[in-house]
């Protein structure tokens, strides 16, 4: 329940960062049989698959490395599933991007922003 919790803070805190930055909230938590898309905001034209990690300083990995290859594959295919269902947003350019807080997010410091954090598999 904590780790839940902690997880819509740390949503919640990169949205607000994100509007910040003039990105506009198009939708949270789409979820599907593949995987989650913790945020999709629109960036001008750009249409941005956002996730979001929070993650406790470690000797191993900070939050933006804890993102393997597979957890980019499902993201991508979660993302043509999300293009899927809203075909009006499908010739829109898309990426994605990475907020990664490696403390607690209500701790005020702001979080790394990745943007085109890795590319979008054909």
């Amino acid at each position: 329940m904590m780790a839940a919790l902690s997880g819509q803070i740390a949503e919640r805190c990169a949205r607000n960062f994100l509007e910040g930055y003039g990105l506009k909230h198009l939708a949270s938590n789409f979820r599907c049989r593949v995987g989650e898309l913790d945020l999709v905001m629109l960036h001008g034209e750009v249409l941005v698959f956002v996730e979001v990690r929070q993650r406790r300083p470690s000797r191993f990995a900070n939050a933006a490395q804890s993102i393997d290859a597979r957890k980019q594959r499902k993201l991508t295919m979660t993302a043509q599933l999300f293009l899927q269902r809203h075909p009006h947003l499908r010739d829109r350019p898309c990426r994605f991007d990475v907020i990664a807080y490696d403390d607690r997010p209500e701790d005020g410091r702001p979080p790394t922003w990745l943007k085109a954090a890795f590319d979008v598999a054909g």
